[in-house]
């Protein structure tokens, strides 16, 4: 096993209520589609969106391989900071007034980014995906986002397996402090989950929920499982794609939720 059982416990935590409170944020755009700050969704197309979103990812990580690689760190704090404020003010839109959610969600940038305290970062990441998910749920069906979580899945085997790229921006990230995910340090190292591997899952169960409801938490339920068995048969000091494993669990979980 990986990590011991109570950091386990505990990374396994914030996973899930990231995904409950990411679907109550994404419930509540689906009633009300306009975001704050003048946010405009993309235009794509439900069935075929998947396309766009994955050339984007592609996109972003080679400008996130790009900096890494000359080490300009002042741009990477730039975009986090940014990208934190707008997420974090719609998720929290959905709770408070938007100036409220604004405030609030500079002071989470600024612990995150400027002064770093982890768990101020920790507690941020259990509300920064909501807002993405308000954001691209609404333009995703559920081919879409089957066909990109499969593609996803292949490219993070690729990334952290073959061409190890993921890992060395792992490793950068960790340098300079700024790190997209939840971190959990303990006495024999830190425990680390990516963003992507809350995100993505989050994306096909606020998919689902447009048809079931809050029934698509059975899908979290199941991808939370699929988290527990890659940390219990995973090695120390190894890395590992995580999205192979939580994407079948979400494919199993909306199985399940189609039977019950």
């Amino acid at each position: 096993m990986k990590h011991t059982w109570s950091v386990t416990i505990v990374l396994l935590a914030i996973f899930l209520f990231a995904q409950v409170i990411g679907l109550f944020v994404t419930n509540h755009y689906l009633a009300k589609p306009d975001l704050p700050l003048n946010i405009e969704r993309p235009e794509f197309d439900e069935k075929t969106s998947f396309i766009p979103l994955f050339i984007l990812i592609i996109i972003a990580t080679v400008i996130a391989f790009f900096l890494a690689k000359f080490d300009i760190e002042w741009v990477w704090k730039l975009w986090f900071f940014v990208s934190i404020v707008f997420c974090i003010t719609i998720s929290l839109n959905a709770f408070m007034p938007q100036l409220f959610a604004f405030v609030f969600s500079l002071f989470f940038a600024f612990f995150k980014v400027v002064k770093r305290n982890l768990i101020i970062h920790n507690i941020g990441e259990l509300i920064i995906y909501g807002g993405l998910a308000a954001i691209f749920v609404p333009i995703l069906n559920l081919f879409s986002i089957s066909i990109l979580l499969l593609v996803i899945s292949l490219y993070d085997y690729i990334a952290v397996r073959k061409t190890e790229h993921m890992v060395k921006l792992a490793k950068f990230q960790a340098k300079i402090k700024i790190f997209a995910g939840v971190l959990v340090p303990y006495k024999k190292g830190a425990a680390i989950l990516g963003g992507g591997d809350i995100g993505f899952p989050l994306l096909f169960t606020g998919v689902v929920m447009k048809s079931f409801g809050f029934k698509a938490l059975i899908v979290s339920f199941f991808a939370t499982l699929s988290l527990l068995f890659l940390f219990w048969m995973s090695e120390k000091k190894k890395f590992y794609p995580a999205m192979p494993f939580l994407s079948a669990g979400c494919f199993l979980g909306y199985a399940v939720l189609r039977l019950v």
